[in-house]
């Protein structure tokens, strides 16, 4: 895997964005399954710094929500696009934006409701628990975006919010 952390010109030493850039980190990986941890791994790293070093008020609910989400859309690319993948993720308000570029150029579709199907849900899954989603074509292949809410209630009712 490859790392980069994208900001404009005002960067701190790791390499994150300082305000009032929004917050953001690219990752690129070049395909296996054992990615899909790194991908994972990434997103926590990245949610966490948001809350300890800028003060961002990340959920356990949006840190959880945010790796099913990275695990669901990395593993469609791996097993559908032949090629590089990249990801990035970034802070917008109150939301955490997950973005899965592949290479492969045809838009995943929810599929209707099957009882005795086994597997291929995971679109069906980012969408019932995202703000919002978006896939797109582009010049070479493809790039899905889903949005998370950063803060919210957790299953329990109480407001979510971890301490750094």
């Amino acid at each position: 895997m490859k790392t980069a952390f994208t900001a404009s010109d005002a960067r701190s030493d790791a390499g994150w964005a300082t305000d009032p850039d929004p917050l953001w980190v690219t990752a690129a990986f070049d395909g296996g399954t054992c990615r899909i941890g790194e991908a994972r791994r990434q997103a926590t790293r990245f949610l966490a710094h948001a809350r300890a070093e800028h003060g961002l008020p990340v959920s356990a609910r949006a840190s959880d929500l945010t790796q099913l989400v990275v695990s669901e859309l990395v593993t469609n690319a791996l097993k559908y696009a032949p090629g590089p993948i990249l990801m990035d993720l970034r802070i917008t308000g109150d939301l955490v934006e997950v973005t899965v570029w592949d290479s492969d150029p045809v838009l995943p579709m929810a599929r209707a409701a099957e009882p005795g199907r086994v597997g291929q849900h995971g679109l069906e899954i980012v969408m019932a628990v995202v703000e919002s989603f978006e896939a797109r074509r582009e010049p070479v292949g493809k790039r899905i975006t889903a949005r998370i809410a950063l803060t919210g209630d957790e299953p329990d009712g109480r407001p979510g919010h971890r301490s750094g």
